[in-house]
């Protein structure tokens, strides 16, 4: 299976439903320059496509389709948020658009729900919990706020093929029901289907219906009705990493609602945690020299925290004074700075919030590729960085989605390890 995933998190979210499901998985960062060095069964590319113009985001996925073609995939998945959050123009559509005619396939599905992660499609409407996608928070999203729940609306704005419906009756009566349905859209001259999920359990009356699909478009919950399809099954075999050394920290440029508790719970449990403040970078300061003379002594006695989330007030003040690109690009450039100094510092352990953060923090660390290990909370897992220049014993790192983990995921995630 050859995976295009349109941000770093959400590569590992996608990878790690995979690898739960029996598959091993190495996960790129970027397109690679080569051909595949190891022996697995999916790769997941890891794209920064997902804010970016539409016409880049094209070029990256179309570049990512023929690598992967290149080494072999028999089946194609482009895997986006499980908010469908895309830019005002709309990156998923254009993507899915350029995919399909690169492929020469006239019809795929696309639903973003993962039920583990409160992510469910009903009536082609997308809910987070019990509230509309409108309603959860994500409409005060600083990069791709999401003001409309209807799925099939959102994707019809963003591409010229019609789209369609597959409705929970339908997915409820198993794999024959939805081949019969995707057959009816494509006479119809439906290019598209969003599928409603709201359990696992419809998702993976899904996943046969899936097997054969050229192209497949979703979040990282249909991952899990796939692999069956390749004649695989679980096996914690495919999530074992190396031991795990070295100092720890995390470091958060997330404004979810979901990070900002994260946060919280780290400072109340009483470990050491600073705040950076945007406008000080944009007078000029060093703040990431700052933080990494604040941080020195403090690593030897347990996990630190550097963070830019702040509630959508804070950010809306700061985005007003600097611009919303270049407040974002300011904050990504001190973070990933931040990231790289740590690990010179012997951090071996690090945990990334947030999915352009952690783009930019991979990208400064000069990682290419990672090994998937085992889940932390639904979407996340460790994640394992062989020996390389900045961290010659190796990296394990978790690359989490700004909205995904339990409350305490920060101190979770390294006991876990440990």
């Amino acid at each position: 299976m050859g995976c295009i995933a349109d941000d770093f998190t959400g590569a590992t979210d996608l990878a790690n439903n995979l690898v739960r499901a029996g598959m091993r998985v190495v996960q790129t960062l970027g397109v690679p320059s080569g051909p595949l060095g190891a022996d697995v069964d999916a790769v997941v590319v890891a794209l920064k496509s997902r804010t970016v113009p539409p016409a880049e985001a094209v070029s990256e996925s179309l570049a990512a389709l023929a690598w992967l073609q290149a080494q072999g995939a028999r089946q194609i998945y482009f895997k986006y948020c499980s908010t469908f959050d895309s830019t005002v123009t709309g990156n998923i559509g254009p993507v899915t658009e350029a995919l399909m005619d690169a492929l020469q396939t006239g019809f795929t599905i696309a639903t973003p729900a993962f039920p583990d992660n409160q992510r469910t499609v009903f009536k082609g409407h997308l809910f987070v919990g019990d509230v509309l996608l409108n309603e959860c928070g994500m409409q005060n999203h600083p990069l791709t706020p999401m003001q409309d729940a209807n799925l099939m609306r959102v994707l019809q704005s963003q591409t010229q093929r019609r789209v369609g419906l597959i409705d929970h009756r339908v997915v409820a009566r198993g794999e024959a029901a939805v081949r019969e349905r995707m057959a009816q859209l494509q006479a119809e001259g439906v290019g598209v289907a969003i599928v409603d999920a709201v359990s696992n359990e419809d998702l993976l009356r899904l996943g046969p219906a899936l097997k054969g699909m050229v192209l497949v478009t979703a979040g990282s919950g249909v991952a899990i009705g796939l692999p069956a399809n390749f004649g695989i099954t679980p096996s914690d075999q495919a999530s074992r990493l190396p031991a795990a050394s070295g100092l720890r920290a995390v470091v958060s440029g997330s404004c979810s609602l979901a990070t900002n508790r994260q946060v919280q719970d780290f400072i109340r449990q009483g470990h050491p945690a600073m705040a950076i403040n945007p406008l000080r970078m944009a007078s000029g300061a060093d703040v990431a020299a700052e933080v990494l003379v604040w941080a020195q002594p403090l690593l030897v006695s347990g996990p630190v925290l550097v963070y830019s989330t702040a509630d959508s007030g804070a950010v809306k003040a700061v985005q007003a004074r600097m611009g919303v690109d270049e407040a974002g690009a300011l904050v990504e450039r001190t973070l990933a700075a931040v990231a790289r100094g740590l690990v010179q510092l012997g951090v071996q352990q690090l945990v990334v919030a947030g999915g352009e953060t952690s783009g930019a923090c991979v990208q400064a660390l000069g990682i290419t590729q990672i090994q998937i290990g085992p889940q932390i909370d639904p979407g996340v897992p460790w994640c394992y960085s062989g020996p390389a220049p900045l961290a010659p014993q190796g990296l394990h790192l978790a690359l989490k989605s700004g909205n995904f983990g339990s409350d305490d995921f920060f101190t979770k995630a390294f006991t876990m390890l440990a």
